[in-house]
C-alpha cells in the first residue's frame, strides 16, 4: 500500500463485539487512501447530477442518447470481459441483507449468487453495516453458523452461492467514520472494508471481488467507479481486472447510457441488471411535475409489461448480449405464506414473470426469499437446458428509441383510492421498520426494502400534484392524501401496538410526499438524525 497520507480518521460509532477485527488500522487507511483520492470527483458529479435533475424537471433538458458516444455505441469491436469464476451461470440470485440468517440462508438457498446487500435492504445503523461486514468475512473462510430459537444448527452447505455485495451508493455517506472531520463516502466503506478484507481469501478459493453498483446516473459515475477498482486492486497487490462488477440500471439517465456504461467498466464489468422498482421511482422524481402524459397509475398496474417498461428491458438485453455480458431480470418480491390458494395464485404470477424474462433474453433474474429459487430455477433451466447463459441471443430485433423510453403514458391504468392507501400503509410499516433497524420487512406477503418507501411517497406526491382523479372522479389533494395517511397510520398503530416508530415514519411520509419539494427519504432530517445515532 502508498505511504500513509498525513489525515485523521475517526470512528465515531460504538465499539461492538469483534468490531476491531474489521475496523483495524490498515483497513481504515485503505479506505481513507480511496476516498481522500477520489472524493473531490465525487462531489463534482453528485453536483453534476443534481444539476441535471433540476433542468429535467423544469423542462429545460431532454433525454436522449448521447450524441457524444454515438460512435461507442456504433463500433461492434469492443466487448467487456469474459465471465469471472463464480459468474458464468447466473440463472437464480437472491437477494437480501448481510445479517447472519439471512447470510447462511442465502448462502444455501441454492440460486446461483447471493447480492449481499448493504443498500436498500440494509437499515445502514452501524452496528448492520459493521456487523455486515464480519458476517461475509466469516461466510468466506466457511466459519459461519446459525442457531434457531428452536435449537437447530445450520452451516454452509458444500456449494454455496456466489457471493457479490451490494455497496450503498454515490449519493450517500457514512458518518461514522470521518477523515479530519468529514463524513467518508458510504460507497467507499462498504466497497473498500469488503475488498480489503477479502479479496485475497476469495482469489484463493478460486472466486473473486464481486460487487453490484447501486443508483449509478451516468457513465461518467461509472467511470469513477473503474479508477477506484484501478486503485484499490494496487494498493491492495491483486491483478488487474480481479473485481467484477454488475451495474443496476435503475434510472431513467441511466438507461440511456447503458452501452457506454459497460464501456467506461468494460474490463471490470460482468452485466447489468434491471431495477425496475427504482426505475421507477426515477421516472416519477425526474419527470413527476411534467403533466398526465407522465403520472403513473398504481404501483401494482406497472408491470414489466407495460411499453416504456418493456422497452427498457429489451434495450438491456440486446445491449448486454452484443457486448459479451450478463443481463439479469427483475426482482420476484413474493414471499411464501401458510395459505395455499394464496401461495398457488403468486407462484403463478412469480412464473408467468420469469417466463417473460428468460424468453426476453436475460441469463438470469432475482428472487428475494429461498422458497421462490426453485420456480426461477425451474422456468430458466428450461429455457438454457445445458447452457449457462443467452449471451448467443443477441436480440437483433430489438429497436429502442428515446420516444420509447420516455413513452409514460403507455403504461395506462388508473389511480384508485386503494393504490393510494396501498402506498400510505406500505411507506408506513416499512419506515417504521427502517427506522427500528430492518432494511427488508415483509409487508402484505412481499419483501419490501427501502426502493417501496420512495416509490409510494414520490407517487403520492405526483398525484396531489398534478391533481390526479381517483376511479370516482374525486381529485386527490393535499386534504384528502392528509385524511387517508391519518386514518392508515390508525390502522397500522392497532395492528402493530407499542414500541414503534410510526410517528416518525408519519413525520417522514409527511415531509417526502406531502410537501411541495421532492426529496428522497433518505436525506430527512429523521434520517441524519438516526444516522448520527452511535448504534
Amino acid at each position: 500500500m502508498a505511504e500513509k497520507l498525513n489525515y485523521r480518521i475517526e470512528v465515531a460509532g460504538h465499539t461492538g463485539d469483534r468490531f476491531a477485527e474489521i475496523l483495524t488500522p490498515a483497513a481504515l487507511e485503505f479506505v481513507a487512501r480511496l476516498d481522500n483520492v477520489f472524493a473531490g470527483r465525487r462531489a463534482e458529479l453528485l453536483d453534476a447530477r443534481r444539476l441535471r435533475h433540476e433542468k429535467l424537471q423544469a423542462g429545460e433538458e431532454q433525454l436522449d442518447f448521447l450524441p457524444e458516444t454515438r460512435h461507442l455505441r456504433e463500433d461492434p469491436s469492443w466487448t467487456v470481459a469474459p465471465p469471472a469464476p463464480g459468474l458464468e451461470d447466473r440463472r437464480v440470485e437472491i437477494t437480501g441483507p448481510t445479517d447472519r440468517k439471512m447470510t447462511v440462508n442465502a448462502l444455501n438457498s441454492g440460486a446461483k449468487v447471493w447480492l449481499a446487500d448493504f443498500e436498500d435492504a440494509t437499515s445502514p445503523t452501524w452496528h448492520n453495516v459493521i456487523d455486515g461486514q464480519l458476517n461475509l468475512f466469516d461466510a468466506i473462510r466457511r466459519n459461519i453458523d446459525f442457531t434457531t430459537e428452536a435449537g437447530k444448527r445450520y452451516t454452509i452447505g458444500d456449494e454455496p452461492a456466489t457471493i457479490v455485495a451490494r455497496p450503498r451508493g454515490w449519493h450517500l455517506v457514512e458518518k461514522h467514520i470521518r477523515i479530519d472531520g468529514r463524513p467518508v463516502s458510504a460507497s467507499l466503506v462498504d466497497f473498500g472494508l469488503y475488498l480489503f478484507h477479502n479479496a485475497r481469501q476469495l482469489l484463493a478459493r478460486g472466486s473473486g471481488p464481486y460487487f453490484y453498483l447501486p443508483k449509478l446516473e451516468s457513465h461518467t459515475e461509472a467511470r469513477l467507479w473503474n479508477d477506484v477498482f484501478l486503485l484499490a486492486q494496487q494498493e491492495l497487490g491483486i491483478p488487474r481486472g480481479s473485481i467484477r462488477a454488475t451495474v443496476l440500471i435503475e434510472t431513467i439517465t441511466a438507461a440511456f447510457e447503458m452501452d457506454e456504461i459497460l464501456y467506461e467498466l468494460r474490463e471490470h464489468v460482468s452485466g447489468l441488471n434491471a431495477g425496475r422498482w427504482d426505475y421507477i421511482f426515477s421516472v416519477i422524481k425526474n419527470f413527476g411535475s411534467h403533466g398526465a402524459d407522465f403520472v403513473l397509475p398504481d404501483r401494482a398496474q406497472v408491470t414489466m409489461t407495460v411499453p416504456f417498461m418493456r422497452s427498457y428491458t429489451e434495450l438491456l438485453v440486446r445491449t448486454c448480449h452484443h457486448r459479451g455480458a450478463h443481463a439479469i431480470g427483475g426482482m420476484a418480491a413474493f414471499i411464501p405464506s401458510k395459505d395455499p390458494e394464496a401461495n398457488a395464485l403468486a407462484f403463478d404470477k412469480v412464473r408467468q414473470d420469469k417466463e417473460r424474462e428468460a424468453g426476453a433474453g436475460f441469463d438470469g433474474s432475482w428472487v428475494a426469499h429461498p422458497g421462490l429459487v426453485p420456480v426461477c430455477r425451474e422456468v430458466f433451466d428450461g429455457v438454457l437446458g445445458g447452457w449457462p447463459n443467452q449471451l448467443g441471443k443477441l436480440r437483433e430485433d430489438v429497436v429502442v428509441t428515446a420516444e420509447d423510453l420516455l413513452d409514460v403514458a403507455s403504461a395506462g391504468g388508473e389511480v384508485t383510492e386503494t393504490g393510494v392507501r396501498a402506498n400510505i400503509n406500505v411507506a408506513l410499516r416499512y419506515v417504521d421498520a427502517w427506522l427500528r433497524g430492518t432494511g427488508a420487512a415483509a409487508i402484505h406477503h412481499l419483501m419490501e426494502d427501502a426502493a417501496t418507501a420512495e416509490i409510494a411517497r414520490c407517487q403520492v406526491w405526483q398525484w396531489i400534484r398534478n391533481g390526479t382523479k381517483l376511479e370516482d372522479g374525486t381529485a386527490l389533494t393535499h386534504e384528502l392524501a392528509t385524511q387517508f395517511l391519518d386514518e392508515e397510520l390508525a390502522s397500522v398503530r392497532a395492528e402493530l401496538g407499542e414500541g414503534n416508530r410510526l410517528d416518525d415514519a408519519r413525520a417522514i411520509f409527511t415531509e417526502t410526499a406531502l410537501g411541495e419539494k421532492l426529496p428522497s427519504f433518505l436525506t430527512t432530517g429523521a434520517y441524519a438524525r438516526y444516522l448520527t445515532d452511535a448504534r
